[in-house]
């Protein structure tokens, strides 16, 4: 049993080491829309090229999260853990080194690659370091300086981008990694989970390692986004990414140990709760694309000032998802998640009202604010309900396949949404053609969440009693659901 307290200096130590870990992939899931205007000039990049600087960091981290999770559990949590991060900073300092679009494209994947490492590692090690009694406060407490990592994501980018240049948002994560690896390596036990006793006596792992289907599962999601992005070629690459979704829902189906167990979508909860994370961060992926190249690119908002105009979301997000959740517990999960997506849709037709000129005070924040309360009210009873739909033992790999879920509907919108509102390779160099297209994307990502809602309505229903409830009850990050480790009490 781990027996680490958290007032111990050693509990200090790991409560550090997890947090930066988990702060490097969090503060650049937040930054790098801020920085794509000054990205694409430097670089002389075209808008398909400022989609990928996005999604290939997105695409890896989806497609390989799951068997991120599974890598710890078979070969030592600390040390997957510490990989990830190195190879984070690696690939950081690539990023930021990049002298080509196509060079930071590729060191984005890898940055992905990284962060499947160490997301699901920072939390699975706070689970099986600290004794039982001061688990549920260690998860809050890094659920709650990672919320804030992210609150300062944006202003954080901003700065950088105005002042030394957009590639210290990517040199930033090397020093973190400086600090994170030798604390680390020094403070944190090494741990495996999925053990079982041998007939000697000793551990041995039975962890999923599924690295074919976590390659067809990436493919899949790969040519369906290039697809979208290069839509030249869109009918060919979309059949192959279709067939590389058939391939690994049957090798997933046929493995004795796969990395998504598809019995698990037995639970039509389970199944209904993802298919509302797919509309709803969908739409939320496309929106925060959008509007941080909207403010800068049309409004005429430094990057500064886009970052920290869309602080006040994740503010509200920090200040009161717990009391939501605590609500969604007492009243049902139905109507949260029906009113959730409706508020976030009523928030980006308020974004139309952004244009040249745009006044923050009357234009961009009325949107914002309600757009933070949507997501108030939605994000942690989705989370709370995911946990709930399925058998406690079970509960960390459908926290992992929710988070998935939200990465790569996240992935196809900033992919896909583009090519909807009739966004031409040179839009963001244009304030009249970008508007033109935001003003026809927004309608759509409110339609989807509205999509969302009426899902919600229809198919949520009130867990049953005594259900698995989050440990990470602070919400922060507006991308992605937090992830769930495995192995709780």
């Amino acid at each position: 049993m781990p027996d680490v307290r958290l007032a111990s200096s050693q509990g200090k130590w790991i409560l550090l080491t997890t947090v930066l870990g988990s702060s490097m992939a969090m503060l650049d899931s937040t930054v790098v829309n801020v920085a794509l205007p000054r990205i694409g000039e430097d670089l002389n990049a075209s808008l398909s090229a400022l989609q990928w600087t996005v999604n290939a960091y997105m695409l890896t981290l989806a497609g390989l999260i799951l068997l991120g999770g599974s890598l710890g559990d078979q070969y030592g949590r600390r040390k997957v853990f510490v990989t990830g991060v190195v190879w984070f900073a690696a690939a950081s300092l690539l990023c930021g080194l990049a002298p080509t679009d196509a060079v930071l494209i590729g060191a984005r994947a890898l940055q992905g690659i990284g962060g499947a490492l160490l997301t699901p590692g920072s939390l699975a090690l706070i689970q099986a370091s600290f004794h039982p009694d001061d688990r549920a406060r260690a998860v809050g407490l890094w659920s709650g300086f990672g919320g804030i990592g992210a609150a300062v994501g944006p202003f954080l980018g901003g700065w950088l981008v105005d002042g030394p240049g957009w590639r210290w948002v990517f040199l930033l994560n090397v020093p973190l990694a400086l600090v994170c690896v030798p604390v680390a390596l020094r403070h944190v036990p090494e741990s495996s989970g999925g053990t079982s006793r041998s007939e000697s006596g000793g551990e041995r792992a039975h962890g999923r390692f599924d690295v074919l289907g976590a390659v067809l599962g990436a493919l899949s999601l790969g040519l369906v986004t290039y697809a979208l992005i290069e839509a030249g070629t869109l009918a060919l690459l979309a059949v192959a990414g279709v067939a590389a979704g058939v391939a690994f829902v049957y090798v997933e189906k046929h493995r004795p140990d796969p990395m998504l167990p598809l019995d698990i979508f037995a639970s039509r909860q389970f199944t209904a709760l993802n298919i509302v994370t797919l509309c709803v961060y969908g739409a939320f992926g496309g929106y925060f694309f959008l509007t941080a190249l909207q403010l800068q690119v049309v409004a005429g908002y430094s990057a500064l000032a886009a970052g920290t105009a869309l602080l006040p979301t994740t503010a509200l997000m920090l200040l009161f998802s717990a009391r939501s959740g605590a609500l969604a517990d007492t009243i049902g999960p139905r109507i949260p998640l029906t009113v959730g997506p409706l508020l976030c849709a009523a928030a980006m037709l308020l974004m139309l009202r952004v244009g040249e000129h745009a006044n923050y005070l009357t234009d961009v924040l009325p949107a914002v604010l309600v757009m933070g309360a949507g997501m108030v009210t939605l994000v942690a009873p989705l989370t709370a309900s995911v946990l709930a739909s399925v058998d406690t033992a079970r509960a960390g790999i459908a926290s992992g396949i929710n988070n998935a879920a939200a990465r790569a509907a996240s992935l196809v919108a900033v992919a896909g949404l583009p090519l909807l509102a009739g966004m031409g390779p040179e839009a963001y160099r244009s304030a009249a053609a970008f508007d033109a297209a935001f003003r026809r994307a927004m309608p759509i990502c409110a339609g989807v969440l509205v999509v969302g809602a009426a899902l919600a309505f229809a198919l949520v229903r009130r867990p049953a009693p005594g259900c698995v409830r989050p440990e990470c009850r602070r919400h922060g990050n507006v991308t992605t659901p937090p992830i769930e480790a495995e192995g709780r009490p």
